[in-house]
């Protein structure tokens, strides 16, 4: 039976929110001078249209930041979040194509016709052919390296590990459903730069629906403000326009060339950040003459007890904020798969590619470790690699923009960009993506960035793993806090040595 490209279009729904936004921003307003607090209540016609007009073109912003919009999103690409995940104001919680099997073909179907929509939409349909045969193949390794025969259920969780492999041939149009929670001054800078991004055609329409959900509730909130910036008066397709003559498809070879190896590289530190962190220790405390000491208390789990919190305290304790002192900015090149774990990471901002003006002919994609270590399926997943990036240039070929031929890519195209983080931040993620049950390749990739730090500041990484690692240091049983999550090995005992679990 031929399988069809389901697509209902996308579905946006405002299911929580502050009652009388725009009366609360003003409220919040007048309070600042006021000696009491103002409630939405007291506030008047005259001050709506006042107030609301000086703050906002005044750029006191903050009181708009109050209000809080929670959506329910369906029926978007992951083109599309991987866009809204770029910046860092946010909140997501969505569907995991790690633990989620894509029985049904649902994707985007973009505004095609005739022969390229049949090209585009018969692309999609053999990704999610060459989908199902690598879940078979490797959930069929997995089973056959088992010490013994696997219950059902162990079956069950053998194929989540063959779908985070299989998944990297899922092309970027297949859809996805969350749960978005942002707040008002978010929402306003979406709306204005909605043009600006990888899918202008897409996020066009779901952050347009995202607005006319909030003037649903409250007029007032959108009535006054600005209008969205069209695609070719954003900064980004000027300097496009400007200097599309510098286009080169070799920056991909010199990019690759400057890795030297590697899929994540230190490029730029600082490099008294040792001595500057201790030194922000001591200041805090108010004390002098202890440097080593000072950077192994907030650093060693042994000594600082927020490091093995269920709760990430750093950016509250006065003596952890000393870590943001310390940064790192790596060159990385990685899947569009990892980098949609990477990115959620919000506070190690990226720089990220502007896919939409540059088109890489060539095949250029992330191979999954699994994959490259089965032969039978490193074979169809290359097969395919080959085969869709020809249906991306053909649509390109047939005059199809940039911008919608992208939507057939698969999750494991590569993605080029610098990202920077303090420690404070890059702890955090490291981690939690040290742990085994981590994505494979973002686990790959930490490792290599942790690597690369204890080779030009090793001070600030001797007790850094994962969460395992750091409770054994501190003598906390359970080593493990992942209950029945838990992987099952000591790798606190073989931290940095121990092999990838999954």
């Amino acid at each position: 039976m031929e399988r069809k490209v389901i697509d209902t279009g996308p579905r946006v729904v405002l299911r929580n929110w502050f009652n009388k936004p725009f009366d609360d921003a003003i409220a919040a307003a007048r309070t600042c001078y006021s000696s009491r607090v103002i409630s939405t209540e007291e506030v008047t016609e005259k001050q709506r249209k006042n107030i609301g007009k000086s703050t906002y073109e005044g750029g006191h912003h903050t009181i708009f930041q109050h209000a809080t919009f929670e959506f329910a999103i369906e029926g978007v690409s992951r083109n599309l979040v991987h866009e809204l995940h770029s910046h860092p104001f946010y909140n997501t919680s969505q569907s995991s194509q790690r633990y989620v099997k894509l029985k049904e073909v649902r994707a985007t179907i973009l505004p095609l016709k005739g022969r390229n929509l049949k090209i585009y939409k018969d692309g999609i349909t053999r990704a999610w052919e060459r989908y199902d045969e690598l879940t078979e193949i490797l959930l069929k390794k997995l089973i056959e390296i088992q010490e013994k025969k696997p219950t059902e259920r162990q079956i069950k969780a053998l194929e989540k590990k063959a779908i985070e492999s299989a998944r990297y041939v899922i092309p970027l149009a297949a859809h996805v459903s969350m749960v978005h929670t942002l707040n008002g001054i978010t929402l306003f800078r979406l709306n204005k730069l909605r043009m600006s991004g990888n899918v202008p055609w897409e996020s066009n329409i779901v952050i347009s629906k995202m607005v006319e959900q909030v003037k649903k509730i409250d007029p007032l909130f959108f009535e006054r403000f600005e209008d969205p910036i069209p695609m070719k008066e954003t900064l980004e397709y000027k300097f496009y326009e400007k200097f599309k003559q510098f286009v080169s498809r070799k920056i991909v070879e010199k990019f690759d060339e400057s890795l030297e190896g590697y899929r994540s590289k230190l490029v730029d530190w600082k490099i008294n950040a040792e001595k500057i962190m201790a030194d922000a220790i001591r200041h805090v405390m108010g004390m002098s003459d202890i440097d080593d000491e000072a950077l192994d208390f907030v650093l060693n789990p042994k000594k600082n007890p927020y490091l093995t919190e269920k709760l990430n305290l750093s950016t509250v304790s006065p003596l952890m904020r000393t870590m943001n002192h310390p940064h790192f900015t790596f060159r990385k090149k990685i899947s569009h798969s990892c980098d949609a774990q990477d990115q959620r990471h919000r506070m190690t901002p990226a720089s990220r590619p502007m896919m939409i003006f540059s088109d890489v002919e060539k095949p250029d994609y992330i191979t999954p470790t699994f994959i490259k270590e089965t032969a039978e399926a490193n074979k169809i997943f290359d097969e395919w690699m080959k085969e869709v990036w020809e249906i991306k240039n053909t649509l390109v070929s047939n005059g199809v923009k940039l911008e919608f031929a992208n939507y057939i890519l698969p999750n494991a195209q590569a993605l080029r960009f610098e990202e920077s983080g303090s420690l404070l931040n890059l702890w955090h993620k490291w981690v939690l993506r040290l742990c085994t049950r981590s994505q494979r390749e973002i686990w790959e990739v930490s490792r290599e960035e942790v690597e690369q730090v204890k080779k030009v500041q090793p001070k600030l990484v001797e007790y850094l793993g994962p969460k395992c690692f750091l409770r054994k240091i501190a003598g906390i049983k359970p080593y493990c806090p992942e209950g029945e999550l838990t992987c099952g090995k000591p790798i606190w005992d073989t931290y940095p040595e121990m092999e990838y679990i999954g």
